[in-house]
């Protein structure tokens, strides 16, 4: 099993970065693709999901400005955030999860001006 993210990178304050996330190896489609994201000293938190039935849920703090997307037939997932705050600074990670979670290595986005 292979998950890749990119996307990530410098953006200011109020910017947007769509981050991808690649899967190989695995049965895409049966898997819930989640976004993570860590920031230093912070626990890793949930940001976003999308179920195989297309169903979303996304964290309070980014509810209205990112959207999780999936297409099974390429074997991604992508994250698009928009109206980007400092606080959003952090290392984000795809993960697959069907009872295992799947991670990938991360992809640092930081927000600053």
């Amino acid at each position: 099993v292979q998950i890749i993210e990119s996307g990530g990178g410098l953006v200011q304050p109020g910017g947007s970065l769509r981050l991808s996330c690649a899967a190989s190896g695995i049965s895409f489609p049966r898997y819930v693709a989640r976004w993570y994201r860590q920031a230093p000293g912070n626990q890793r938190e949930l940001v976003a999901q999308i179920a195989p039935t297309y169903d979303t849920n996304y964290a309070d703090a980014v509810t209205g400005r990112f959207t999780i997307s999936r297409d099974d037939t390429a074997q991604t997932a992508h994250l698009q955030m928009n109206d980007l705050k400092s606080e959003d600074t952090a290392v984000y990670f795809c993960a697959l999860f069907d009872g295992t979670t799947y991670w990938g290595q991360g992809t640092q986005v930081t927000v600053s001006s």
